[in-house]
């Protein structure tokens, strides 16, 4: 029997798969124990069982890794996968266009997650990946997710320490409270070196009936970046796309203003 009480088998459980990290994708049985909280009898007792399932697996090491039975069961995750097959002829035409990076997000609680991406060859480097995490405040998609989140998401993040990614990122509340209406107001935002000091990107909403359900965004070098040429871009895909999920057809903007330089990868 596991002896900590309070805590169900199944949150131990849940320990375990959290334990792991795109920092630390393979662990020992001792790092594991102790990144899940767990005594090293329960979590080997725990670790067999997931390894047995599949969600699991043990290397020739010893080290643990996620295993595949895992991630066949996310993908069926509806909200990510019906949107990435949507997505994906338009995120490939939109690189075809300009052979840079092109992600896809969506909002869950005060975090993005990346659910696609699609990364040029001599693009500029980013942090992303399918199925990573980033806070809402500095990113291009975060922006655009943040300011047509409900308030109570929106006044949730701007009450919490905004962490800071270089000199850039924004982590003043009113500041980004104005960076968020405007975002609002031109339709897309622009995140100029705020995650890291070499790209800037922009993003554009994605909505349903029901609003705002996803963004969509081009990164690319902050050298030869034109927010005034790539906004059209992102803006006409996220059309599409939302046209696709059902939006009510919203009129095309004319000249597209650009935000602050300071705005908002």
């Amino acid at each position: 029997m596991d002896s900590q009480p309070g805590r169900s088998v199944t949150s131990k459980v849940l320990a375990l798969l959290a334990a792991f990290s795109p920092a630390s994708p393979a662990l020992t049985l001792t790092e594991l124990a102790r990144r899940a909280g767990l005594p090293l009898p329960t979590a080997h007792r725990r670790a067999a069982e997931l390894v047995a399932w599949g969600a699991l697996e043990r290397g020739e090491d010893g080290r643990y890794r996620i295993g595949l039975r895992l991630w066949e069961v996310g993908s069926l995750a509806p909200r990510g996968l019906g949107l990435r097959e949507l997505a994906l002829p338009v995120l490939e035409d939109l690189y075809e266009v300009t052979h840079e990076n092109v992600q896809l997000a969506v909002r869950q609680d005060l975090e993005l997650v990346f659910i696609e991406r699609i990364a040029g060859r001599h693009a500029v480097p980013v942090l992303t990946r399918v199925g990573g995490r980033f806070a809402l405040h500095a990113t291009g998609v975060g922006l655009v997710l943040l300011a047509y989140a409900p308030t109570e998401v929106q006044e949730r993040v701007l009450a919490a320490p905004l962490e800071r990614y270089t000199d850039l990122t924004i982590t003043d509340p009113r500041q980004l409270r104005r960076c968020l209406a405007e975002v609002r107001r031109v339709g897309y935002a622009v995140s100029d070196r705020q995650v890291t000091m070499d790209a800037l990107s922009v993003a554009a909403p994605i909505r349903a009936a029901d609003g705002v359900v996803a963004a969509i965004s081009l990164v690319v070098a902050h050298d030869r970046a034109d927010p005034l040429a790539l906004a059209p871009l992102v803006q006409a895909a996220g059309r599409v796309l939302s046209r696709a999920l059902g939006a009510p057809n919203r009129p095309a903007p004319g000249r597209v203003p650009l935000p602050p330089r300071h705005g908002t990868q």
